[in-house]
């Protein structure tokens, strides 16, 4: 039962984080609600399967990105409005500012560090660093990839 709890609380923040930017971005009123929706079940999703699966935060971010994804595809259809108001608005709670965050003071430490402790300060920025881009790497494939899937050109013949 605490896990539920958790990822509900999990998914009220991010609806309410998604909804933020939804504002901020001028999102049409209307959509907002939306908004709040996929960003809320995307990120519950990978909370979900960090916390009850033991998935990787990489993986998990992936999950919850295809189903920010699909969800923008098929609301945006429903309210014919762009998918992208709604993929977007939905990932930025997933973005990952904490090891952004951590590469960049990794990297400004090093000006301070003696020197035998610059390469355990370089190696943890650089972890760090790959961490945050291969997660935004992972937002972006999957909030893209319904639109390879599912968007196809008809022949002009």
């Amino acid at each position: 039962m605490t896990i539920l709890l958790a990822v509900l609380e999990d998914a009220l923040w991010s609806g309410v984080a998604a909804v933020g930017f939804g504002v901020l971005f001028n999102v049409p009123r209307r959509a907002l609600a939306y908004c709040a929706l996929v960003g809320a079940c995307g990120h519950a999703v990978r909370t979900l399967m960090m916390d009850q699966f033991g998935m990787g935060i990489t993986t998990a971010t992936l999950l919850g990105a295809l189903i920010v994804g699909f969800m923008s595809k098929f609301i945006a259809r429903k309210l014919k409005m762009p998918s992208m108001i709604f993929g977007i608005t939905g990932a930025i709670p997933m973005v990952p500012g904490v090891f952004a965050y951590q590469t960049m003071i990794g990297l400004v430490d090093l000006i301070h560090q003696e020197p035998g402790q610059i390469q355990a300060t370089l190696a943890e920025a650089a972890v760090n660093g790959v961490q945050t881009v291969a997660l935004l790497g992972c937002l972006a494939l999957g909030i893209t990839a319904p639109t390879f899937l599912l968007e196809r050109e008809h022949p002009v013949v």
